[in-house]
């Protein structure tokens, strides 16, 4: 994996970016940088790993969150992968709620699922890769 990868990086704010992060992991995510806040409870900035490539930005709701604004549960990720039936298992015992459940997408030649994480934001995972 080339940890200086260059691409999109969506940036998610979290009431409780912690947990954010903590449940990421649990989907498969791999930890990143963390920049605290002011209080102890709070997360600048932070990035959370793919292992196929790419990262997202975590960051504590409110004034932490700067540019990215203060209001959780307000965007939707796509993420690549190879392995969409071992990703929906873990979500499924995250107890995610499916938006989408797994299933073949035959017109873009694409296997994949959508989940709601604890804030809201919804997950997209699927091995559509584009064209």
């Amino acid at each position: 994996m080339n940890d200086t990868d260059h691409n999109i990086w969506p940036s998610l704010v979290y009431t409780d970016a912690a947990a954010g992060r903590a449940w990421l992991e649990r989907l498969g995510f791999r930890p990143g940088i963390v920049v605290p806040g002011d209080a102890p409870d709070v997360i600048h900035h932070s990035e959370m790993v793919w292992p196929e490539g790419g990262r997202v930005m975590v960051a504590t709701a409110g004034k932490a969150a700067g540019e990215f604004g203060g209001v959780p549960g307000t965007i939707g990720v796509y993420v690549v992968t190879a392995h969409p039936d071992e990703v929906a298992g873990r979500a499924e015992a995250l107890g995610a709620p499916f938006v989408r459940p797994l299933r073949s997408e035959d017109d873009y030649d694409s296997r994949g699922f959508s989940i709601r994480d604890p804030e809201g934001n919804v997950w997209s995972f699927g091995t559509y890769a584009g064209s």
